[in-house]
């Protein structure tokens, strides 16, 4: 299979697809979670009291009735108030935990019992930190892995110098988790995604997954231009070595679908997004393995050949 032959084909789609990214993420921005805008999640169920009077009457609240209490009684002025069946998540402002205890006591003075599922409430200057010691990360894995890419191929230095493997996997791995990235801001636009720290965490294993596809092509172009006589035919080389590995990128890549999609259908509603990120920057990471980092590799290497 000829994919070198084909590179304009597939960078160009890679480039559009970047591009459609970057636009998506300029026009619609984040819906940040509170992890990174401050705020607080809590999710509460109600359990029915039935009367002995009237079996059809219990305390469960609806989602307005609720919403109502919190913002005129208690004055917690709620983002939002999601739920059904006595089961309610709620989003505010950021409260105190002495806040957080007297509302708790309210709540069962007005509807009776109920049980504390989830409670989380981080400031603004908490969320602001968590959001920029985050993206620091992600800058710091993206520069190290290159780093280390261009030191572990410095013995690979003809005809291709061992720093222009650091930079095209650079490239690649922004490619990557572009693509996830202007999902979220679509999903966050139209469906109410948030960017949290899960997010991040997709983020931080779709580059380690998809720099040890690249490094596995890398290495079998490094194995073969050792043993090949004519290092000028580059092309050829790097071609070979591409259908080398490419089924065993794939077959790699298909384990760890199949995990995600059984996780996507039978796993909680709260992870929907992680597993998607997830999913979408897995085959972002395979496709930019076999079909962007090494025609890049070869493009470069026309182009300088040129000047």
């Amino acid at each position: 299979m000829n994919i070198i032959a084909k590179r304009k084909i597939f960078l160009t789609i890679s480039g559009l697809l970047v591009a459609a990214s970057i636009l998506a993420i300029a026009i619609f921005g984040f819906n940040q979670g509170i992890d990174f805008k401050g705020g607080t999640f809590w999710q509460i169920k109600f359990l029915p009291v039935v009367s002995a009077s009237n079996p059809s009457e219990d305390n469960v609240p609806s989602v307005s009735g609720l919403q109502n209490f919190m913002d005129r009684e208690l004055g917690l002025k709620t983002l939002a108030v999601l739920g059904s069946a006595g089961d309610f998540i709620i989003r505010a402002p950021s409260i105190s935990e002495a806040e957080h205890q007297d509302y708790l006591v309210k709540l069962k003075t007005k509807y009776g019992d109920l049980h504390e599922l989830s409670f989380q409430s981080i400031g603004p200057t908490i969320g602001h930190e968590l959001r920029e010691r985050a993206i620091t990360a992600v800058l710091l894995v993206l520069v190290g892995i290159s780093l280390y890419i261009a030191f572990a191929f410095r013995k690979a230095s003809k005809p291709v110098a061992s720093w222009k493997y650091g930079v095209v996997t650079l490239v690649t791995l922004f490619h990557d988790i572009a693509l996830p990235t202007g999902m979220m801001a679509v999903f966050g636009k139209f469906y109410g995604a948030e960017i949290d720290t899960n997010f991040m965490v997709a983020i931080l294993v779709i580059l380690g997954f998809s720099v040890h596809d690249t490094i596995v092509v890398f290495d079998r172009i490094r194995e073969n231009l050792m043993h090949e006589r004519n290092k000028d035919e580059l092309t050829r080389i790097v071609n070979m070595s591409v259908n080398d590995t490419m089924f065993r990128s794939i077959n790699t890549s298909l384990t760890l679908i199949i995990v995600l999609l059984t996780l996507l259908i039978l796993g909680p509603d709260t992870l929907t997004y992680f597993i998607l990120a997830l999913l979408l920057g897995v085959v972002a990471g395979t496709y930019s393995s076999i079909f962007v980092a090494s025609p890049l590799l070869t493009v470069w290497h026309d182009v300088a050949k040129r000047h």
